[in-house]
């Protein structure tokens, strides 16, 4: 966007007017200073010029064209709309960027990767397995005490909060949170703050599972690190630290405000988070003056291209039970002669999706919207391969088909529509060999990931009412049962939010290139809770490939990445600290009613605020 002069105490005044549909939209969202959304679907709504007269030394009026918004057919609370065009002209109102930071912080960078590496192996070294406490919590524990010690080295404010629910459901005491603070060298107090989220528990594994090397010795081969949490999450979490240390050993005082905040039980449903959140974005709280957040928990869809994540499909996952006798059976002694649960089970995960992946629980697509053509040619950009995709994900050389045979098709397969996978049956014998039982009990397990304007709640009902109508067409005596085991709603923000601009130009300077804007099929229900506590932007800025395996064996970080992971986020520092006008958690306004935002004029008398005197 070009520099276009205005002043944060100039009028601003929207020259055509933009409907309530499209006021309820940009609140729905999870916060306020999240309004415009042309990358969602630029065809809705109107366009709308906001002009700046009165600057001094100019008699011309200068404007800026805003893209349309986009609508939507779900009703929402009422938004505050004094902020959106403030926020939205910040990156417009930024100085040129120069090299007098990023030339010296490049090299620095780079001829410290050894300790880098170094210090990852370190950490990789503690098996912070959040799903198995017993055995690992004191683990996890010690990785927040290795890394609050790096953190108080670096001169930073740290402490360990005590998980808000201290126990899960099985009696374990739960691992703490870590909270850290590095303030800005020069009036910190009038300087943005910027959170960035990570954690620092992984996913369990054993050399035994099929891994190459021994999962917690950090391994360096053909420049790539393998190892657990080497890409997911501890790399891209010390990078924030390798940052701050650059800017520490040069003598540059850091440009924002930079808060910290790690869990050590994301891997197993971050419990305590959410309750974290809510509690410490109170006022006065460590989160209050967050004016943006930053996470790096996704990955690139593809090996070279660097890109920035502005979506997230929810979920909601279900168990289905069936019963038909209080303990397993002989089936040479009683195969035919009961109802068996498992064969009930089989009719009904197979009743829920085909084999081309149609969801076939009727209404489960009645809330997604339709794609437009402006939408439709976002996609044309994106830097994508399905034949790679095939052989980064193992399925060249077993079907060598996917469900979809172009990158359009496949990438809104995955991002923006629904899907339904089958998990597995619990109950049922998967073991090597034979064995000849009849299972008393039977639990299938499957998911579907959700996108906007889908509620966890009312997936819960058409799931619910499409097994139940399935079951007793079987016309079996068992009994049946469905539960919501978890449910989280998509998220899906602004990809021209400052936040967002900020991020695409650190990534510009150091790869060189624009980075693609993608949304993810998975979840991270964590990004949502942040945006619905503080109502601030959360940019999600991936450092790893799409071939890092997170979660599975080898899982492994290119040590081009960790490198120019690091340069990406110290210069994103810097690009925050260009962003003018007032700090977005400042603002107290009060939030209009809907019924204000149906009479004429309610979108310009939201500006008259504190966000723009």
């Amino acid at each position: 966007m070009p520099d276009i002069g205005i002043s944060l105490g100039v009028p601003i005044v929207a020259r055509k007017g933009v409907s309530s549909d499209v006021l309820r939209h940009q609140g729905q969202r999870g916060g306020h200073d999240r309004a415009l959304n042309p990358a969602l679907d630029p065809a809705r709504g109107s366009s709308t010029t906001v002009e700046a007269s009165g600057r001094p030394g100019r008699h011309l009026e200068d404007t800026v064209k805003l893209p349309p918004l986009q609508p939507t057919r779900r009703s929402s609370r009422s938004v505050q709309t004094q902020r959106f065009v403030c926020l939205y002209l910040l990156s417009a109102m930024s100085s040129s960027y120069t090299d007098s930071f990023a030339a010296p912080f490049f090299a620095h960078v780079d001829a410290s990767t050894a300790q880098y590496i170094s210090e990852l192996g370190e950490a990789v070294s503690i098996p912070s397995v959040s799903s198995d406490l017993p055995n690992h919590l004191q683990d996890i524990i010690r990785m927040m005490e290795w890394t609050k010690a790096y953190i108080e080295r670096l001169g930073g404010e740290c402490s360990l909060l005590p998980n808000p629910v201290k126990v899960d459901d099985e009696g374990n005491e739960l691992p703490p949170i870590l909270l850290a603070a590095f303030h800005a060298d020069e009036s910190p107090e009038t300087k943005k703050t910027v959170c960035c989220y990570a954690h620092l528990d992984v996913q369990p594994a054993s050399k035994e599972d099929g891994w190459d090397s021994d999962p917690f010795v950090l391994t360096e081969k053909d420049d790539k690190l393998y190892g657990r949490g080497a890409t997911d999450d501890k790399g891209p979490a010390l990078s924030w630290l390798w940052a701050i240390q650059a800017h520490r050993k040069l003598q540059v005082g850091l440009p924002v405000n930079v808060k910290l905040m790690f869990e050590g039980m994301e891997e197993s449903g971050s419990v305590g988070m959410f309750e974290a959140i809510r509690m410490l974005s109170k006022e006065g709280e460590f989160l209050s003056d967050v004016d943006f957040f930053c996470i790096s928990d996704n990955y690139w869809i593809g090996q070279t291209k660097p890109c920035l994540t502005y979506g997230l499909r929810g979920m909601a996952a279900f168990s289905v039970s069936v019963q038909c006798c209080e303990q397993d059976l002989h089936s040479g002694v009683m195969g035919g002669s009961v109802h068996e649960a498992m064969t009930d089970m089989v009719h009904l995960m197979s009743s829920l999706v085909d084999s081309s992946g149609k969801i076939l629980v009727p209404g489960i697509m009645d809330d997604v919207l339709p794609v437009t053509p402006e939408e439709s040619a976002l996609y044309d950009t994106i830097e994508f391969d399905c034949e790679e995709y095939k052989k980064d994900n193992k399925v060249k050389t077993v079907s060598d088909k996917l469900v979809h045979d172009n990158k359009k098709d496949l990438l809104m397969a995955r991002w923006r529509y629904p899907s339904l996978s089958l998990h597995g049956i619990e109950g049922a014998f998967s073991g090597a060999g034979t064995k000849t039982v009849i299972p008393a009990k039977v639990i299938g397990k499957f998911s579907i990931r959700l996108v906007p304007d889908q509620n966890p709640a009312t997936i819960e009902k058409l799931v619910t009412q499409h097994l139940n109508t399935k079951f007793a067409s079987l016309n079996s005596p068992n009994k049946m049962e469905v539960k919501l085991q978890h449910g989280a709603r998509a998220w899906l923000s602004d990809p021209k939010h400052p936040n967002f601009e900020a991020a695409a130009r650190a990534t510009e300077k150091v790869y060189g290139l624009l980075p693609d804007y993608t949304r993810e099929g998975g979840s991270i229900p964590i990004t949502s809770a942040f945006e619905e506590a503080t109502k601030m932007n959360v940019c999600l800025l991936p450092v790893g490939a799409c071939d890092d395996m997170a979660h599975s064996q080898n899982e492994k970080y290119n040590k081009r990445n960790l490198v120019n992971g690091i340069k990406v986020l110290g210069i994103y520092l810097h690009e925050l600290a260009k962003l003018t006008g007032p700090k977005p958690s400042a603002c107290r306004c009060a939030e209009l009613t809907d019924e204000e935002l149906m009479e004429p004029g309610a979108f310009m008398r939201g500006f008259k605020c504190k966000c723009i005197m």
